[in-house]
């Protein structure tokens, strides 16, 4: 039975009932909620933390998909035009994940018709694929794009969470996997905060190091000691060390957090062990890394979804910049 927070959630009629928005045309930069060339919050970097916007002179692009940032009960499909979701969205997934590739790559983030909360947690009907897929047909679309307007040959890194690393992983099986030419130009995908089973892909595979190319990464956060069974098989990268064995990673080695304020960057601030397709944490002790509790889904109130990037900020955007060094050192450049 669903907990009443997801009744909450869950938009009253059925998805073919409801007017669905219009689609984004991505030849508008207000279809983009970051582009290199404007400011925008993914150009933001921690308050008092010596880090600073490169993406003018960076040498690769990340294309970045943002989770979900639409709870309403008032349709299936966010309308990319409503400003209050797009604020959120700003505030919160542009400045606190985006923001962490922009000393390495310049971002390009569109948004997208995506779909409400509930439809993750729609067992009963058909109603939240539906609204799934339409949204991976913007970030298709949006793809297409960024790939005849934006791109010019760069190499790209894929970045999402949430929701936006499901429309990644799909959209890597329709692009990358069955494309040689575009499969060369990927420096990495960061699949973090959703069930990848090492079967999700059929050619590209995950990274078994901290500077290996052409693969992906991905995690989800839990407290120590918590099993999902529907996460057994996800691929569980450890993002303290970037290797996929279950040897404990100490706190030291995390190179720095950063928590909701994004004023500053804690260090030491989580250890790491993947198991079992989750990465298992001890819980921080600086304030500001929510755990994200949903009443009547007992199995979430132990993840720290909400924080998967902040936990590790400082160390993605060091292996970010690693593995285009490494990239650009096979190609020769």
């Amino acid at each position: 039975m669903l907990g009443s927070c997801l009744k909450a959630i869950k938009p009253s009629r059925e998805f073919p009932s409801y007017s669905i928005p219009t689609a984004p045309d991505y030849a508008l930069p207000s279809s983009w909620a970051a582009l290199p060339t404007r400011a925008d919050a993914a150009d933001a970097v921690p308050t008092h933390s010596g880090l600073h916007d490169e993406q003018a002179s960076a040498p690769v692009d990340v294309f970045f998909v943002h989770p979900t940032t639409y709870l309403s009960r008032t349709g299936w499909n966010a309308d990319i035009s409503n400003k209050q979701i797009n604020h959120i969205t700003d505030i919160s997934t542009m400045r606190r994940q985006a923001s962490v590739f922009n000393a390495t790559a310049r971002i390009y983030a569109p948004r997208y018709r995506q779909a409400t909360l509930f439809s993750f947690f729609d067992e009963q009907t058909s109603n939240g694929n539906q609204a799934i897929n339409l949204a991976y047909e913007d970030v298709k679309a949006a793809f297409r794009y960024y790939l005849a307007h934006y791109n010019q040959g760069r190499p790209i890194i894929l970045a999402g969470h949430s929701q936006g690393t499901r429309h990644l992983t799909h959209l890597m099986h329709d692009f990358f996997d069955n494309d040689p030419v575009l499969r060369r130009k990927l420096v990495a995908a960061y699949l973090v905060g959703f069930n990848v089973p090492d079967s999700t892909l059929n050619v590209v595979r995950p990274c078994e190091d901290s500077t290996q190319t052409g693969c992906y990464v991905a995690w989800n956060t839990v407290d120590w000691g918590q099993e999902y069974a529907p996460y057994a098989h996800s691929v569980v990268t450890n993002p303290l060390t970037w290797k996929r064995d279950t040897a404990t990673a100490i706190a030291h080695l995390n190179l720095g957090g950063t928590s909701y304020g994004f004023s500053k960057v804690d260090t030491a601030v989580v250890d790491a062990k993947a198991h079992n397709g989750l990465l298992w944490i001890h819980r921080p002790q600086s304030y500001g890394y929510p755990r994200f509790l949903l009443p009547g889904r007992p199995e979430l109130s132990h993840s720290f979804h909400l924080v998967d990037y902040a936990l590790f900020y400082m160390n993605i955007r060091q292996n970010a910049a690693a593995r285009v060094h490494a990239y650009q050192k096979q190609a020769g450049h």
